[in-house]
């Protein structure tokens, strides 16, 4: 699994930028991870959806009847 998530990281954000400082890519790669990674990557374990998706399938309505 972490082999999958470092691959994934090295060819959509290491591969393709280049920082100044440690600062910088430390901001990038949290950035990367808590703004798309996590949310918006699909998940075998719930359907093929990502996490976001799969929140709206299953959120209470806000009608009230």
């Amino acid at each position: 699994m972490m082999e999958s998530f470092w691959g994934t990281m090295q060819l959509e954000l290491l591969d393709v930028n280049k920082w100044s400082t440690r600062a910088e890519l430390a901001s990038a790669m949290f950035e990367w991870i808590e703004c798309w990674y996590n949310p918006y990557r699909r998940h075998s374990s719930i359907d093929m959806n990502s996490p976001i998706a799969f929140e709206e399938l299953y959120k209470p309505s806000d009608a009230t009847s």
